[in-house]
C-alpha cells in the first residue's frame, strides 16, 4: 500500500523541475552530433566515434525499464535525484575527458542518468495527476523533448564554433543543479512503496545483456555493416537467446523487473506498439529529411537543419492539442487513431513532392510532426490507465522503451533499405563511407550532377513511401485500441 510522507507542492511548481529533466535528456541525444568532427580531430581517434552517441543512447535505453522497476520499489524521488547528480557529473567528466576512451565511458555513464531523468520524471506525472489531465501534461513534456531537439544542434554548432566541444558537455551542469535543486525541494510527497523491496538482479542482468546485444546489433545495421556478417549475426542471435531467458525467467520469479502480466493487457501492449511505431516513422525522418534535401538539391548542413524545423514545430503542436482534447473528452482513442492515420498520408505527401518546394514539403512536414505528437503523449496516458497503480513506473518506462527501440530500429531499417537501393547505383566504396550527402553523391555514376541528384530524388520517393506503407500498420494497431474513459474530472 502506498502512503505519502507530507502535502505536495502545486503540480505547475514540481512540473518545472520535471521539464528540465527532460531537457536535459532530450538535449544531449542531438547536441554532440555537430561536435564529432572536432572531437575526433582534438583526440586524433575515428575508430570509436560512432560510440559517443551510440554509448549514449543503448545506455539510456536499457537503463529505463530498471528506473521504472526500482522507482515503484523505492519511490520515485529518491531515484529522480539519483538520476539528475549522474547526469550531471557524467557531463562533467565528458568535458574533462582527455582520451576517447574516457569519452566513451562517460556518456555511457551520462546515458544510464538520462535514463532516469526521461522515465522516472513521465512516471511522477502519473503519481500527480489523474488520468484524465495526464495527456495535457505529458504534451508540455513533448513540447520541451522537441525543443531540446532543435536547440541542441544550433547550440552545440554555436559552442564548438566559438568555444570548445567541451562545452557542449559542460553546459549541462548549471541546468543539471538548477534541475537538481528545483526537485530537491518540490518532489515531496510522492508514493513510496509500504513493502519491504526485493530486486530481480538476474532478471536484471538478462535485460541489460539482452537489450544491449540487440541495440548494439541495431546500431551497426544503421551504420551500414552486412547482414551476413557473422559478428552481426551472433549479436542478433544472443540478444534472442538472452531476452528469451529472461522473458522465462520474469514468468517465475516473485518480484520480476517486468511483470509479464502487463502484455496480457490489451490496451498497455496495443499503446507501447502505437509508440514504438510513431517513433520508428518520425525519428527515421529526421534523419532522412536532410540526407534527401542535401543530396538532392545540394543544399548545406544549416539549411537541412531549418528544413527540419516544420517536423520539430509540429510535436509539441500535436501533443498540446491532442493533451488538451483527452482532458476535456476523457478519451485518447480518438487522438490516437486521428495521428495514426494523418501520419502516413503526410509521408506519402512528402514523397510525392519535390525538396525544391519548400513551402508544400514543409507543410507536410508540419503535418508528420502533429501526427507524431498527437500519438506521444495519448499512447502514454493509454499505458498508465491501463495498468495497477503500483505498475504505474514500470508501465511509463516500458513506454519510454518502446519509443526507443522505434526510433532505433527505424534509422536502422531505413538507412539497411537505402543502402540496398543505392546498390544499383553506387560503388560498394563510395557507399562505405557512410550516408552522408557528399558520399551519396560521389558514390553515384553518371554524366552529371543533374542526373545523379535525380536518381537519388527517385530513391527517397520509394523510401518514403515503404515509411508510409509501415504506417498503415500502425494504423490498423490504433484501431484495436479499446476505447476506455479515463478516470478523472476535467480541468
Amino acid at each position: 500500500m502506498n502512503t505519502f510522507s507530507q502535502p505536495r507542492p502545486p503540480v505547475r511548481t514540481i512540473l518545472v523541475g520535471l521539464m528540465l529533466a527532460i531537457f536535459l535528456g532530450a538535449l544531449d541525444q542531438t547536441i554532440v552530433a555537430v561536435s564529432l568532427p572536432a572531437i575526433a580531430s582534438g583526440f586524433g581517434n575515428f575508430d570509436l566515434l560512432a560510440w559517443v552517441i551510440s554509448g549514449y543512447m543503448v545506455a539510456m535505453t536499457v537503463a529505463m525499464p530498471i528506473y521504472g522497476k526500482l522507482g515503484d520499489l523505492y519511490g520515485r524521488r529518491s531515484l529522480m535525484l539519483f538520476a539528475t547528480v549522474l547526469f550531471t557529473l557524467a557531463s562533467l567528466f565528458c568535458g574533462l575527458a582527455q582520451s576517447m576512451e574516457q569519452l566513451v565511458l562517460a556518456r555511457v555513464l551520462q546515458g544510464i542518468g538520462a535514463g532516469g531523468l526521461m522515465s522516472v520524471s513521465q512516471a511522477i506525472v502519473g503519481d500527480i495527476v489523474p488520468p484524465r489531465e495526464r495527456g495535457r501534461y505529458q504534451g508540455y513534456f513533448s513540447s520541451m523533448y522537441a525543443v531540446a531537439s532543435i536547440a541542441g544542434p544550433v547550440l552545440g554548432g554555436l559552442l564548438t564554433e566559438h568555444l570548445s566541444w567541451r562545452w557542449v558537455f559542460l553546459i549541462n551542469l548549471p541546468v543539471g543543479l538548477l534541475a537538481l535543486e528545483v526537485s530537491r525541494r518540490t518532489l515531496v510527497g510522492l508514493p513510496v512503496a509500504g513493502r519491504r523491496p526485493r530486486i530481480d538482479y538476474p532478471g536484471t542482468l538478462l535485460m541489460i545483456a539482452g537489450l544491449g546485444s540487440l541495440l548494439l546489433a541495431i546500431t551497426q545495421v544503421g551504420q551500414g555493416a552486412a547482414w551476413k556478417d557473422p559478428g552481426l549475426l551472433g549479436l542478433f542471435a544472443g540478444a534472442l537467446l538472452l531476452l528469451l531467458l529472461f522473458v522465462w525467467h520474469e514468468r517465475r520469479t516473485g518480484e520480476p523487473l517486468v511483470p509479464m502480466h502487463l502484455f496480457a493487457i490489451r490496451a498497455a501492449t496495443l499503446s507501447w506498439l502505437v509508440g514504438f511505431f510513431a517513433s520508428f516513422q518520425s525519428i527515421s525522418l529526421s534523419v532522412l529529411v536532410p540526407l534527401r534535401f542535401q543530396s538532392v538539391t545540394g543544399a548545406g548542413a544549416d539549411s537541412a537543419a531549418v528544413h527540419l524545423l516544420p517536423l520539430a514545430m509540429g510535436v509539441p503542436l500535436g501533443a498540446y492539442c491532442c493533451g488538451r482534447l483527452t482532458a476535456t473528452i476523457g478519451r485518447y482513442k480518438p487522438q490516437i487513431v486521428g495521428g495514426a492515420l494523418l501520419l502516413p498520408c503526410a509521408i506519402a505527401g512528402l514523397a510525392l513532392t519535390s525538396p525544391q518546394s519548400m513551402l508544400l514539403s514543409g507543410l507536410f512536414m508540419l503535418l508528420c510532426g502533429i501526427a507524431a505528437g498527437t500519438q506521444f503523449p495519448t499512447s502514454l496516458v493509454a499505458a498508465q490507465s491501463a495498468v495497477e497503480p503500483h505498475h504505474l513506473g514500470v508501465a511509463t518506462s516500458t513506454t519510454t522503451l518502446f519509443r526507443s527501440l522505434g526510433g532505433a530500429v527505424g534509422i536502422a531499417l531505413m538507412s539497411a533499405i537505402l543502402l540496398a537501393m543505392l546498390q544499383p547505383l553506387a560503388t560498394q566504396e563510395g557507399i562505405a563511407h557512410g550516408l552522408s550527402a557528399s558520399a551519396l553523391l560521389s558514390s553515384l555514376g553518371g554524366s552529371g550532377h543533374e542526373a545523379q541528384r535525380q536518381a537519388l530524388d527517385e530513391v527517397f520517393r520509394w523510401l518514403f513511401l515503404v515509411n508510409a506503407g509501415i504506417g498503415l500498420l500502425a494504423l490498423t494497431i490504433a484501431l484495436c485500441l479499446p476505447n476506455h474513459a479515463l478516470r478523472g474530472s476535467p480541468a
